[in-house]
């Protein structure tokens, strides 16, 4: 580990607090994305510990692994791949042009902003668009499809040149990026400075009481620093000058909030009894989350009985999905080429690479029905509906699913 790709921090990226306490230490992970060229080297790996702040609550890691080692050009991830993706940036579209009611031609700009998989939609709507996402291959997807993109991180220096230029924006989508900034306080002041005096921020990040409550510990990596409650988040944006004013709970990544951020404070009902039923759970205290900690080893336990099992009975067993999340789970619960023959995947810019640390083979979605597994592991199990839709052909012969999360159980067959 190059000490300057990773360094540990002292104080709470919200509030500076300096009273952190250890809550999950998954030990040293390979960054979830960085899918390996070699089925031999050995992968980099850095430390994953989750650490809470007693201050103001946010959990968050206590390592940053440098954004140029996670997001370099070896990274695969397109947005446009996963229906269900695009699909909720659709609506996220709608739903925020139905309440901005922007006037035609208005800016709107979206915070890592991939390959342009949400702002199709609102330049379908009529309005401006500006990307801005530091990964070159997603970025030339966009410019490709006719986005406007900058290549580069959002920051507050970026924005207040973009605010000089007159661009500031009536809408400022952030879907599943503030938990990866290091600087989670100077990128909320990024987004103060872009956003228009009127304007509204949709940000959409994992939710942590969905990550508890469900034992989505594989939504923990090295490219999510924070995992947010609503306290956290509201106290984010006051500290910065912003207010979280309403929110929606969506089903996406195992389960979401939909973030409705302004200049002005109005605090919506909605937003005032999540606060309530958060204070009742406890979700700000560690004990919470080291509760939620010791209930991984059970799935852990688990799926590798199952695994086993079905071993033991002669079935060929695979996976799908390349994702970031299974990479954690395959490495935590030390699971690879011994059990699962490869990883199936739709994206082909990932075919010819191996899962880090697992050094599983992803292969094309065409071997599925070429080699014939008879179970296949579902990795990104938060989609596991639209892959079983799109394996029906699959299931029809009697391959069965493996859904890991929240509990390993088998569909199908």
């Amino acid at each position: 580990m190059k000490a300057e790709a990773c360094t540990p921090i002292r104080t709470c990226r919200c509030c500076g607090g300096g009273d952190l306490v250890s809550v999950f230490d998954m030990g040293q992970m390979p960054p979830s994305d960085a899918l390996s060229p070699s089925a031999t080297e050995p992968d980099p790996a850095y430390p994953l510990e989750v650490i809470m702040c007693r201050s103001c609550g946010l959990a968050q890691l206590r390592h940053t692994v440098a954004p140029e080692v996670l997001f370099s050009s070896a990274y695969k991830y397109f947005s446009s791949y996963t229906q269900t993706v695009v699909d909720n940036a659709r609506d996220a579209v709608a739903t925020a042009i139905a309440r901005v009611q922007p006037a035609p031609g208005a800016l709107v700009v979206e915070l890592a902003s991939n390959d342009g998989y949400l702002l199709k939609h609102a330049k379908a709507a009529g309005l401006s668009v500006l990307g801005i996402d530091p990964a070159p291959a997603p970025v030339a997807a966009a410019r490709e499809a006719g986005i406007e993109t900058i290549q580069a991180f959002f920051s507050e220096e970026l924005a207040a040149t973009l605010k000089a230029e007159g661009r500031q924006a009536m809408l400022v989508f952030g879907n599943n990026v503030l938990a990866h900034v290091a600087d989670t306080a100077g990128f909320v002041r990024g987004i103060r400075e872009i956003l228009h005096p009127d304007g509204t921020a949709s940000i959409e990040v994992p939710y942590l009481r969905d990550l508890i409550d469900h034992v989505e510990f594989d939504t923990i990596y090295h490219e999510h620093l924070c995992y947010f409650s609503v306290s956290a988040l509201s106290e984010l944006f006051r500290r910065q000058g912003l207010h979280l004013n309403d929110l929606q709970r969506i089903p996406i990544h195992g389960g979401s909030l939909r973030l409705f951020v302004q200049h002005k404070a109005a605090p919506s009902d909605r937003l005032k009894a999540l606060l309530e039923e958060e204070k009742e759970q406890g979700l700000d205290r560690p004990e919470t989350f080291r509760a939620f900690a010791a209930r991984v080893d059970g799935v852990g336990q688990a799926l590798r009985d199952m695994l086993d099992g079905l071993k033991r009975e002669g079935k060929r067993i695979a996976a799908y999905g390349a994702a970031a999340k299974g990479t954690i789970l395959l490495n935590h619960f030390r699971i690879g080429p011994e059990t699962l023959i490869w990883v199936a995947d739709k994206n082909p810019h990932k075919h010819g690479l191996y899962m880090p640390g697992s050094k599983l083979p992803i292969v094309d979605t065409a071997r599925i029905e070429q080699d014939r597994p008879d179970c296949l592991l579902i990795l990104p199990w938060n989609h596991r509906e639209e892959i079983m839709r799109q394996q029906a052909e699959f299931a029809r012969r009697g391959g069965r699913f493996i859904i890991p999360i929240p509990h390993p159980h088998l569909q199908g067959g």
